[in-house]
Parts: C-alpha cells; sequence; structure tokens
C-alpha cells in the first residue's frame, strides 16, 4: 500500500467500519451509501477505506483480541493495517498517537498460533460447531485460510463474442495482467483488480465478472443448442448469460425470479451478450402458473438457490457475522420447497442440477439426499465424471465441492441428477 495515509482517511475507515459492525445489511450496501454519503472522497480513498473495513471483517475475532481492551473501531482499524495489511509503523507515524504507536509496536509480536482455535479460524462459533464434525482442526484451518482473504478477480469469455485467446492478448496489450483459469474453459483469472467498466472487451459484452467456480455450475448443466433450458433462480444473471452462449443462443432459456428488479438488470446484459434466447420470467413463488405450465417439458434445470452465501466470504465476510443458524435452518425449508417445484419442470431424461454457495451440509447434501429420498424417479450422476466429458479434470467428488484452499474458486456445491425415462 504505497498511498500516504491521512487522519481523515482513518476517522473516514472507522466511521464507515462502525456502521458496518451493527450488521444491519450487507456490507457492501452500507458502504455504498457511506460513500453516497461522502462524495468529496476519491478513488485512491474509497478504495482503502473498503479495503481496510473487510480486513477488519474478515479477521474480526483475531483483531478484537488484540485490541483489547479498548476494540474501538479506530483500534480495530489501526490493528488491521499493521497486523492483516503488512503496513510498518513508520507509515503510520502520522495519524496515530504515542499510546497507539507503543500499543501497535507489539502487535507482530503475539504469534497467531498462541492464540485459541476459534479466533485463528475467526469464524463465529456456532459455525465451527457445525463444521468440526466433518473436518479435522487442521482441515478446518486450511478451510479458514482460504475463506479469510480476498477473492481474485475472474472473467469469463463470451464465446458469443471472442475466444479466450484473443481476450488475454488483449489483455495483455493493455497491461492489464491476466492468466487461463486452472479449470474453466472460458475463464480468465486477473492478477489485479482494475476498473473494467468501461473496458472495449466489457463494453462490447466479450467479457463478464464471474467467479471460476460459478462457471464451473454452467459446465455440469451443459446445455445443449435447441434444447428448453430454465434458470430458476436466475438473480440478475450471470449464470443465465453463460448457460445461452452455451446454447448459441438458440431454444429457449427462461430466467426464473421473484424479483422485478434483478430481472430488469438482466435484458441490458443480456443484449450487450448478444443473446436472444433468453426469456426473463418474474414469478410469485414455486407454485407460479410459468412453472405449471412448463412441467415435464425442459431438458435442463438449474437450481443456484438462495443459501447462506458463506461459500463467498472471501467476497462477503460480513456473511458469517450475519448468518445464524435460525437464518441458515429457514433457508433450509426454502430450499426443499424450491428444489421439490423446479424438479417438476425436468422432462424425462433430462437434468437437474442443485448448487448453493455454500460449505453447510444442512444446505447441500442433506437438501439432495432428502429430495432423491423422496423422487424414485430421479438419480444422482457423478459431477466428476460430467466435468470430465468436458474435458474438465478436476477432484470435486460425485458432488461437486468446491474450496478455496483447495480450487482457488469460491466454496460452491452442486448435485447433477437426470430424471429417468
Amino acid at each position: 500500500m504505497n498511498l500516504r495515509i491521512t487522519p481523515g482517511m482513518i476517522d473516514d475507515a472507522a466511521t464507515a467500519l462502525k456502521k458496518l459492525l451493527s450488521f444491519s445489511q450487507p456490507a457492501d450496501a452500507v458502504l455504498s451509501g457511506f460513500f453516497h454519503e461522502r462524495r468529496a472522497l476519491g478513488q485512491r480513498e474509497r478504495g482503502f477505506i473498503a479495503e481496510t473495513v473487510y480486513a477488519v471483517l474478515r479477521r474480526r475475532r483475531l483483531l478484537e483480541r488484540l485490541a483489547q481492551p479498548l476494540a474501538t473501531p479506530r483500534r480495530l482499524i489501526l490493528a488491521a493495517l499493521v497486523r492483516i495489511n503488512g503496513l510498518s509503523q513508520r507509515q503510520l507515524a502520522e495519524v496515530v498517537t504515542a499510546e497507539e504507536a507503543e500499543w501497535l509496536g507489539g502487535l507482530r509480536a503475539q504469534p497467531e498460533q498462541a492464540l485459541d482455535f476459534a479466533v485463528r479460524v475467526d469464524f463465529p462459533d456456532w459455525l465451527i460447531e457445525r463444521l468440526r464434525p466433518r473436518l479435522s482442526e487442521e482441515e478446518l484451518l486450511q478451510l479458514a485460510r482460504g475463506l479469510n482473504q480476498s477473492a481474485p478477480l475472474d472473467l469469463r469469455v463470451n464465446s458469443l463474442k471472442a475466444t479466450r485467446e484473443a481476450v488475454l492478448a488483449r489483455l495483455a496489450a493493455d497491461a492489464i495482467g491476466a492468466e487461463a483459469c486452472r479449470y474453466a474453459p472460458l475463464g480468465v483469472r486477473l492478477k489485479s483488480k482494475p476498473a473494467l467498466a468501461r473496458h472495449p472487451l466489457y463494453l462490447d459484452g466479450a467479457i463478464e465478472v464471474q467467479d471460476e467456480g460459478s462457471q464451473l455450475l454452467g459446465c455440469l448443466l451443459a446445455p445443449k443448442r435447441g434444447e428448453m433450458v430454465v434458470d430458476f433462480c436466475a438473480g440478475a444473471g450471470g449464470k443465465t448469460l453463460l448457460l445461452g452462449a452455451m446454447m448459441r443462443s438458440t431454444g429457449r432459456l427462461y430466467a426464473f425470479d421473484v424479483a422485478d428488479k434483478r430481472l430488469a438488470r438482466l435484458k441490458p446484459r443480456a443484449a450487450r451478450a448478444g443473446l436472444s434466447n433468453v426469456h426473463p420470467v418474474r414469478i410469485s413463488g414455486e407454485n407460479d402458473a410459468h412453472v405449471k405450465r412448463l412441467a415435464g417439458k425442459i431438458d435442463r434445470v438449474l437450481v443456484d438457490a438462495p443459501c447462506s452465501g458463506l461459500g463467498t466470504l472471501r467476497r462477503n465476510p460480513d456473511l458469517k457475522w450475519r448468518q445464524t443458524p435460525e437464518s441458515v435452518a429457514e433457508l433450509a425449508r426454502k430450499q426443499r420447497d424450491i428444489l421439490a417445484a423446479a424438479a417438476r419442470l425436468v422432462k424425462p431424461g433430462g437434468r437437474l442440477v442443485y448448487a448453493t454457495c455454500s460449505i453447510l451440509p444442512e444446505e447441500n447434501e442433506l437438501i439432495v439426499d432428502a429430495f432423491l429420498a423422496d423422487h424414485s424417479g430421479f438419480r444422482r450422476l457423478s459431477a466428476s465424471a460430467l466435468l470430465a466429458e468436458q474435458g474438465i479434470d478436476i477432484d470435486c467428488g460425485d458432488d461437486m465441492r468446491l474450496l478455496p484452499h483447495r480450487h482457488g474458486t469460491d466454496g460452491f456445491y452442486a448435485a447433477a441428477m437426470e430424471r429417468q425415462a
């Protein structure tokens, strides 16, 4: 961090953090509102504030322990700058008091290995207890280290508009460091996080921002030209765009969602991507008339279910402090209902993929196990085998489990099923 840090930047970061620590809203929404109120802040100052408060959210338990007995937002910010971001006391000399300087001097000397296991993992207690039965302490620590760091920026090449080789060449010509993703055949991983909204590749629809793991969900569904496909929980349509390109803009691709606002954002994105086969449909719920009308007619259905998002902590670290056992139980009830409703769409011989960005079994395999126990007409398929058929060599299990410390992606779960003829 070469930016000269001023007292005002520390104060602004502490003010933003205080708002975030109420956990009343998603962190990105809180920061967006904070920056809207302070329009005079420059791009660098905004970047500093965002990076620093997110560092606190990622390592909140560690930093609160180190800041005791005065774990104020200001002290948490200073502790994050020294302990997480690696700033020297010289870089902070202009913004700290003599007492703070003395306290910060002792922070580096406290080894993390000597701290409690829960502090080193930096998850809430309830989440640690949910994961302990399935993971050894070392595995849990590795998972936590993977999730408690910042995510890289991944792009997906739109195969209707460009090849991955051409995109990599253009990025190199623009001095943007990038490389091909390890698994996703259309994935590109950037070595930094440049602003891309005005880049010609983005404006032309040749690239979209999409995590490599999310791209692999599309490969698991593997829609073909001319098929009828449903993205059952489409949201703003990131996966819809991938499916549409895989279908070469043929057939019919229905994007279902309960929110008009999310679907409205999909329309311009689909147009920019050159897709004419996308049909956004607002549904009132799992039993909407559109769902009943298409029952038994769909070749492939993707259910990227609403979930806790605990696999996306690299991007959304506030989720581990905002979710609770009660909220996860409520989500699991919705997931069961949504999967059962979406399954009615699948025709004999068709494919159903259930996915979440969660790391919890009660949102993942337990949902699928219960569904298959109640729906004998469906059988589980091997995710590894389906991906291998497309030349994707990845050790992800029969149900696809992606984890940051193993695969370099967000935490994803997906199960592929087939309706038997």
